[in-house]
């Protein structure tokens, strides 16, 4: 039986330009790959943020950032700032940073028990102080800001994200422009022998075996493949229509399934690049904020049970000031939740086909860069064996579910209640399992044998910065360090200041590295 060596990928956009690029770059010319995308559709616009292991995509394009960041106005990534979820005025971030340890307890225990100041996050981590001074994490020569990690240093070479996760944290991630990089990726991939059609689909023909035989195009007939990559977005024309793959929502515990988003353009050396995603919290939802170079990306996520979608638009121009006057707004409905299935038959669903949760930790990227590490890491054979599908299918769902569960997280943890979405997100159902890891979470914090248990890209500290932050869950630390002598964690707060006062001091602002790689 012959080796499936022709894949059409439907639909363009960040997920198929992604995994056109990446399949190029994994097989070469061993691998013929044709992309056929509407001129019409556009591209949804909310995924404009990532994790920091987006840079193990870029590394195994073998593209550097000088060669990508200013052709998609892209900027550096420290943490998420959430602002006014425990009550307005407060603010904390979630930080691309390791958990410190003294004396084998992780230095929120310590913080807890004798905390410096009110800060976990400032007092536990730099990149806080960077993120509120509006640091760069690299200096104008380029170097990498002091920190644990060291750049250029060997690293095992081509291991998946899950294979890397708790091995090394990189310091940030990026924001950039997604129909840009699209672009950008659209000249990679041509240029390494992609075939692009640009043309309508009309129709999915299946064989005697319910398989996909070919796509049927406006202009272009029929387009023929072994292996079909279904990136046509919510429609999810290939999956969910016509392979009547059902769709499993999460909505019972994740509820907003709108948003409303602008691109503002501003004068970013006048009102600076703060190197951080920010999630300001609203009465039906929150406002994302993501500083580019020469605009901002803004929008407001909500539920259409407690927000319409004009009071939306009306919250979020208000939000942003008169520069948001002559912006057209770009309503979304989200479709919250997984396909049962991310890949039946010879068909992979990769981006929003396979599913989706709303962007409150950047996981939209996240989710397309995982999906296609994972179809290289199981593609097929000429057999098709099964076991292949189910274990690329375990993977996505175990990921997009730990998300999920992480999520309700921060709503369930959040102090906020002074509207009924609020109050709601208090009583509301959660994932199987969730509540019992909240009751232990009151009397240790989470580690690595009490957080989700399948790889979903959040370490266990990302729930300790959740739930410290938002207010609402009582915690408290490990009972042996009322009997600890803490001169050693003191001396690790006091570490943490003084390189936090340093790097402030010397590293440069976004804006001015971001000028000098452009000049």
């Amino acid at each position: 039986m012959k080796n499936p060596d022709q894949v059409v990928i439907v639909g363009g956009g960040t997920a198929g330009w992604m995994t056109a690029s990446y399949l190029k770059a994994a097989f070469g010319d061993r691998l013929s790959v044709t992309l056929v995308e509407s001129g019409k559709i556009g591209t949804i616009g909310v995924g404009e943020a990532t994790f920091s292991d987006i840079r193990h995509f870029f590394e195994f394009l073998d593209l550097k950032e000088e060669d990508w960041m200013p052709a998609c106005n892209a900027t550096y990534k420290l943490a998420v700032r959430f602002q006014d979820w425990r009550r307005p005025g407060h603010h904390f971030y979630h930080p691309f940073e390791q958990m410190r340890s003294v004396a084998g307890f992780p230095l929120t225990d310590w913080w807890l028990q004798s905390g410096a100041t009110e800060r976990f996050d400032k007092d536990c981590f730099v990149m806080a102080s960077l993120c509120d001074a509006g640091r760069s994490p690299r200096y104008l020569n380029g170097s990498l800001l002091e920190q644990e990690f060291v750049e250029g240093a060997e690293e095992p070479i081509g291991l998946t994200m899950s294979e890397h996760q708790g091995k090394t944290q990189f310091p940030y991630a990026y924001h950039f422009e997604a129909a840009l990089l699209a672009k950008y990726l659209t000249g990679y991939a041509t240029d390494r022998g992609v075939r692009h059609i640009v043309d309508e689909v009309q129709d999915v023909r299946l064989d005697e075996r319910g398989w996909i035989d070919h796509v049927v195009t406006k202009e272009h007939g029929d387009i023929h493949g072994d292996l079909f990559v279904d990136c046509t977005g919510f429609r999810g024309l290939l999956l969910n229509k016509a392979l009547e793959v059902p769709f499993e929502s999460y909505q019972d515990t994740l509820p907003n399934d709108s948003a409303v988003a602008l691109q503002v353009p501003l004068d970013m050396k006048k009102v600076g690049i703060r190197p951080c995603t920010t999630a300001t919290a609203q009465k039906a939802g929150w406002i994302w904020t993501i500083p580019l170079f020469g605009r901002i990306g803004t929008g407001y996520v909500f539920a259409k049970d407690y927000c319409t979608p004009e009071e939306a638009e009306r919250t979020l121009r208000e939000f942003v000031g008169p520069e948001a006057a002559e912006v057209e707004a770009n309503h979304i409905r989200m479709r919250i939740g997984r396909s049962a299935q991310s890949w039946k038959h010879n068909c992979v669903a990769i981006g929003l086909s396979s599913g989706f949760v709303e962007p409150l930790e950047s996981t939209g990227i996240f989710f397309i860069h995982h999906a296609i590490e994972q179809l290289v890491k199981y593609f097929p054979a000429g057999d098709w064996h099964p076991i292949l599908r189910e274990r690329y299918n375990s993977a996505v769902a175990h990921v997009m579910d730990g998300v999920r569960e992480f999520l309700v997280v921060h709503y369930r943890s959040a102090a906020r209640d002074d509207t009924q979405y609020w109050k709601d997100t208090k009583t509301r159902a959660v994932p199987d399992a969730l509540a019992e890891r909240i009751e232990r979470w009151q009397v240790q914090l989470p580690d690595s044998e009490n957080v989700f248990p399948y790889y979903h890209g959040l370490p266990p500290y990302s729930y300790m910065c959740i739930l410290l932050g938002m207010g609402a869950i009582p915690l408290r630390p490990s009972p042996a360090l009322g009997l600890a002598d803490d001169t050693a964690a003191q001396k690790e707060f006091a570490a943490i200041r003084d390189k936090a006062r340093f790097l402030v001091d010397t590293l440069p602002t976004q804006y001015e590295y971001f000028a000098q790689m452009r000049s």
